[in-house]
């Protein structure tokens, strides 16, 4: 089973090589990673070419202009050969070195369409001290009704699933994501799988954990809902907020 891990970039000089790393260093062999640069001014691009060499064998590497994570990400899907799409965002780490191979072993297993699993937020200026634990937990239909969706991070999907059942809307600048996952996990009937383990880490910072982007998130989860027809939409957005209150405690109460 080829595995494609995607990774979009821009602008990311300062972690966008520890996200590369943690890609290459996975023991699994069937594997492509494809990075995708929206033309980044910073060094990026050039701190990208020096992490890749010598693996260009299993990397594909663009870099030009785009409208976004979402467009940049679609290119990537796109853009891939493997029978299931991964990602790995540039501020964020794969959990260890034999992750990938855990995910393929439980997908050829359960011959599943999607994988969802657990994962780490860590504070971005020390990433052993560990703020969320987000524990995916069994998947029910009807949870997705009330604001539950896995971590997006620790998604696997069949690459046919996602042309067949459809990619990122662009039109979302941060809820791209949940508008996917609830389209595959509540309206395409997916086999789906849990694996209750952790398989990446992210620092706090990124779009959905950037106060200062909560407002937009807020507007664009309403406009999910209602276009999924959720109703009241209000308590289904507040429940998706509910669902996270468990992860800060698990993080402080329980260690790492």
């Amino acid at each position: 089973m080829k595995i494609s891990i995607i990774t979009t970039c821009f602008n990311r000089t300062d972690t966008i090589c520890d996200a590369i790393e943690s890609v290459l260093a996975q023991d699994y062999d069937d594997m492509e990673y494809v990075i995708v640069d929206g033309a980044s001014t910073d060094g990026s691009v050039e701190r990208i070419r020096r992490a890749i060499e010598g693996h260009e064998d299993r990397v594909r590497f663009v870099s030009e202009p785009d409208h976004g994570m979402y467009e940049a990400i679609n290119k990537g899907i796109r853009m891939a050969s493997g029978e299931v799409i991964g990602l790995c965002h540039s501020d964020d780490f794969i959990y260890a070195g034999y992750t990938v191979s855990r995910v393929a072993a439980r997908m050829e297993a359960t011959g599943c369409d999607f994988l969802y699993a657990d994962g780490l937020f860590v504070d971005g200026a020390d990433l052993h001290r560990v703020v969320r634990k987000w524990i995916g937990g069994r998947y029910a239909r009807w949870k997705v009704r009330c604001g539950w969706l896995p971590l997006h991070p620790t998604c696997y999907i069949k690459r046919d699933v996602m042309m067949r059942c459809g990619l990122y809307d662009e039109t979302y600048r941060i809820a791209a994501d949940t508008k996917l996952l609830v389209n595959y996990l509540y309206n395409c009937s997916l086999k789906v799988e849990y694996l209750p383990e952790y398989v990446t880490r992210m620092r706090m910072g990124g779009m959905s954990t950037d106060p200062r982007r909560r407002r937009q998130m807020w507007h664009e989860d309403i406009r999910v809902y209602e276009s999924y027809g959720f109703s009241p939409v209000v308590l289904t957005k507040l429940m998706k907020m509910a669902w996270k209150v468990p992860q800060f405690i698990l993080a402080k109460f329980m260690g790492q």
